[in-house]
Formats: C-alpha cells, structure tokens, sequence
C-alpha cells in the first residue's frame, strides 16, 4: 500500500515543559491509567463507542487506537499528538480530517488529565501544534468544535484568540444524545502578524503573571 506524505510529521515539538510527540506501544499502560482515572472529567465530551469506559480505554484498547493513528497519520489525514508534561503523558492532541488542496484545513481535537489542568498545558500544546501546521504542516485554517457547557475548553481557545464563528445545533452524538456545538476557527493570517501563536501566548501569560 502507499501511503500519502504528511508534510511536517512525524515530529516532536515542544516548550519549557510542555512537548508533544507522536504516541508509542509502550504509551498503552500510562494512556490508560489516565484515561480511566478520568472518566468523569472526560466522557461527557467525547463522542466514543457503546461500552463500558474502563474496557473502551484498557492498555488492549490503546493498541487498536495507536494503530488507527499511525494509519490516519501516513494516510496524510492525521498528526496524532500525545501531550506532555516533564516527559509524562498526560493528555491527546490531534490536528484531523487534513483537507490539503485549496482547502488545507484540519479540525483540532483535545484532552486533558485533570490532574494538571489549569497548570497552561494545553494551551501550550495547542500554540505549538497550531504554529507547526501552519509552517511546516501546510495548512492554512485549523477549526475547534466545542460543547457550549464545556467552559474550560472554551477558556483555552479563546485565550489563544481563536474566532467564535458558528453555532452548530445538534452537530454530534455524545453522552447519549445528539449535542449542539461552537465553531472556533483561526487562520494563519491571524497569527503573523504576533509572530505565531506561542509567541501570543506568551506574551498573555506574561501579561497576567
């Protein structure tokens, strides 16, 4: 099989203590212990199989998500990025549905260990992966979709200056029902002109401290 060329990946990024990778095998057994001990903190966000959380996210199950990644990655439709923090895995980051052409778009999903949270890790990790697609990744347009009641995820986006742009009303099937979201979106126009966007927030974080 041939597989499509992925500018930009794979690739390791990262700031102060901050990094993100692409996963690895031997992520199955910390991916799952933070995924299981999360389930309140995540599942009501994610849009996952019928099952229960503890099987959905056992070390097995980390093998079949791994391998869809690297194949969705060589497919060029992907950057799969585990997050961490002081080299622990602590979160997921993917840059999805990469539409290259006249379009080069991607839609941003994450998530978080609430354990760290509130600490600046994702929009850390966000400000990276944002700059790397729209250098050496090629795009030009990132779109994030968020539950109207997830306020924490909200916070991150906004921070970062990404543009509230539409309300997408019952947009996708999570915890039981079908749940209306907001589109954020940020082009790479948006960015230049701060020098990119982990420039940007570092100057907010500065600016706050």
């Amino acid at each position: 099989m041939i597989f499509a060329v992925t500018p930009g990946w794979p690739v390791v990024l990262a700031d102060g203590h901050v990094s993100l990778r692409p996963y690895r095998r031997s992520d199955a057994g910390t991916w799952s212990e933070v995924r299981r001990a999360n389930q309140d903190w995540l599942a009501p966000w994610e849009s996952s199989p019928p099952g229960p959380w503890d099987q959905l996210n056992s070390p097995a199950a980390f093998r079949y998500v791994h391998r869809d990644q690297r194949r969705s990655a060589r497919r060029g439709e992907s950057m799969p990025f585990a997050v961490c923090l002081r080299g622990h895995l602590v979160g997921h980051l993917n840059l999805g549905n990469i539409v290259r052409r006249a379009f080069c778009s991607a839609y941003v999903g994450y998530w978080i260990d609430s354990r760290v949270a509130g600490q600046g890790v994702i929009p850390t990790a966000l400000a990276l992966a944002v700059d790397h697609a729209f250098g050496p990744g090629g795009l030009h347009r990132l779109e994030v979709n968020i539950r109207p009641e997830n306020k924490p995820s909200r916070r991150v986006v906004e921070k970062l200056g990404f543009r509230e742009e539409a309300y997408h009303p019952r947009y996708m099937h999570i915890d039981g029902a079908w749940r209306d979201h907001i589109g954020y979106a940020l082009t790479s126009e948006e960015v230049a002109a701060d020098g990119g966007l982990l420039a940007r927030w570092h100057r907010l974080r500065a600016t706050a401290a």
